[in-house]
């Protein structure tokens, strides 16, 4: 401890501070030399002990940095105290703390990611496998032009089955980065119920489906457009996928004070109950999921509605079927 440079420079302060007084008291009488003395000898240990103790402290704390940055940090090492040093230990357990909490969100997403990851490998290796086969049998001299027109049919549906898989996860991205500017249009509800039905009126018409819609004209809300009807069109093709032959659709909007509503549903085989908390879970499929079913539309869907202000929620029942209720508040909730 005698090495330390502060310790050095405080025994020198001490030892002229010392040898001063004691040489002024000299010339009052030897007594009070004798005094000053002893004095300063007990105040030079006291302080000398009380600095020993200062660095055991300050030690102990940087053995605990070393702890924290070895990746443990459970220790705790408040101490309950007060003064200077105790308010050091509470402020570096507040960051230790803090460091746990991040490391903890780092190793989730290290796993979401992973996880993606995993997903989208297994989305992407059924579409390729199937083109493989195909382009293989496309080769062959003698195939039948009725086959090799099917081949090339089943290739492009794979095609474009992929096309969508990659945008929608760059979309998702992009939500999930917050890079994507929503517009804040005032949008009349009717107007993005018929957009978000053209693309599916073609399986609506082959399936032998009708479609009603209700709500009142001046019914708006603050949004963007497109996404909004990509998010619409999602819940509407995963209506149409899930309705039997001469089954129906309805529409219907609304507003108060609050909230604008739509709500879409139909009277199909409905989502099984075990499966309802999980449907805008990206990759998750349900088991009354269709074969070519990817399971990222309603997640695509939440994601959209979430990044403006609303909400949405379903429920679902195997006789009346599946309604799916989305809500755009008026004002941040």
């Amino acid at each position: 401890m005698l090495r330390n440079r502060e310790n050095q420079m405080l025994l020198l302060v001490m030892g002229l501070i010392s040898i001063s007084a004691t040489v002024i008291a000299a010339f009052i009488s030897s007594v009070a030399a004798a005094l000053v003395f002893i004095v300063s000898m007990l105040f030079m240990g006291t302080s000398l002990l009380f600095t020993r103790w200062r660095y055991r402290e300050l030690e102990k704390l940087s053995v605990y940095l070393r702890d924290i940055s070895s990746g443990n940090h459970s220790l705790d090492v408040r101490d309950n105290q007060e003064g200077e040093l105790s308010i050091l230990k509470n402020d570096i357990y507040k960051v230790t703390l803090m460091l746990s909490e991040h490391r903890s969100l780092l190793q989730r997403d290290k796993i979401q990611l992973t996880d993606a990851i995993s997903d989208i490998s297994h989305q992407l290796k059924t579409p390729i496998t199937s083109m493989t086969v195909m382009a293989d049998l496309l080769s062959a001299p003698d195939l039948p032009p009725a086959k090799r027109t099917e081949f090339t049919h089943h290739i492009r549906i794979q095609l474009e089955r992929i096309d969508w898989l990659v945008s929608s996860l760059l979309k998702l991205s992009k939500m999930d980065a917050k890079t994507i500017p929503f517009k804040k249009d005032q949008i009349p509800m009717k107007k993005l119920v018929l957009k978000a039905l053209e693309p599916v009126m073609i399986p609506m018409d082959i399936k032998g489906q009708t479609i009603s819609i209700t709500g009142d004209e001046h019914v708006s809300f603050i949004g963007d457009f497109n996404w909004t009807a990509e998010a619409v069109i999602n819940i509407l093709k995963n209506s149409v996928e899930h309705t039997p032959e001469g089954g129906a659709i309805t529409i219907t909007f609304s507003e108060n004070a609050l909230f604008t509503e739509i709500e879409i549903a139909d009277n199909g085989k409905g989502i099984l109950k075990e499966d309802l908390p999980y449907i805008f879970k990206r990759f998750y499929k349900g088991k009354n999921a269709g074969e070519g079913s990817i399971g990222i539309g309603l997640a695509l869907a939440q994601s959209i509605i979430a990044s403006q202000n609303g909400v949405i929620d379903v429920t679902s029942d195997s006789e009346k079927g599946t309604q799916f209720r989305i809500k755009f508040y008026k004002h941040v909730i």
